[in-house]
């Protein structure tokens, strides 16, 4: 497992567009359950979207909310699961939650989900975490923020 926290040298850390380009637009690629949310986007129709106690998205659908409206999340646990795996398989396990989750902060490193392939965490509106089964998401991510760090390597110190 594989995670990078970011918390350091952005002005924003918990705006989906700039984690979206920090993974190189990979979320395309999965359905996501959106659970322990805290947003506040300025539209109506996104406030009662978000209001729900969890959501099934396509990785398109989700890009689309946050090109149109890129706003910020307080918490949130975004949960990517390959493409062929169903929701009905997925609600099958207790929902992700971000805050008293201890397994971002312990190593080795772990998923909340056992279907889940890439998990994305707004903590608090000041931080950021992404924790992947695939190396590559994570150097991309850390690559295109510099600042960000290995999470196994904070949870260290």
């Amino acid at each position: 497992m594989y995670g990078a926290i970011l918390r350091k040298g952005e002005e924003y850390y918990t705006y989906l567009h700039n984690i979206f380009f920090g993974i190189n637009m990979v979320q395309k690629n999965y359905n996501w359950l959106i659970t322990d949310i805290e947003v506040h986007p300025k539209t109506k129709e996104y406030n009662n979207l978000f209001s729900k106690r969890y959501m099934w998205l396509s990785g398109e659908g989700l890009t689309n909310i946050i090109e149109k409206e890129n706003f910020q999340w307080i918490w949130g646990v975004l949960s990517g699961f390959d493409k062929n795996i169903d929701i009905k398989e997925v609600l099958n396990y207790s929902l992700p939650y971000a805050d008293g989750y201890k397994g971002f902060w312990q190593n080795p490193l772990s998923l909340q989900h056992p279907l889940v392939a890439i998990e994305t965490v707004a903590w608090d509106s000041s931080l950021s975490l992404v924790i992947s089964k695939d190396k590559k998401i994570i150097d991309d991510f850390r690559s295109a923020f510099p600042l960000s760090e290995d999470l196994e390597v904070y949870n260290e110190k």
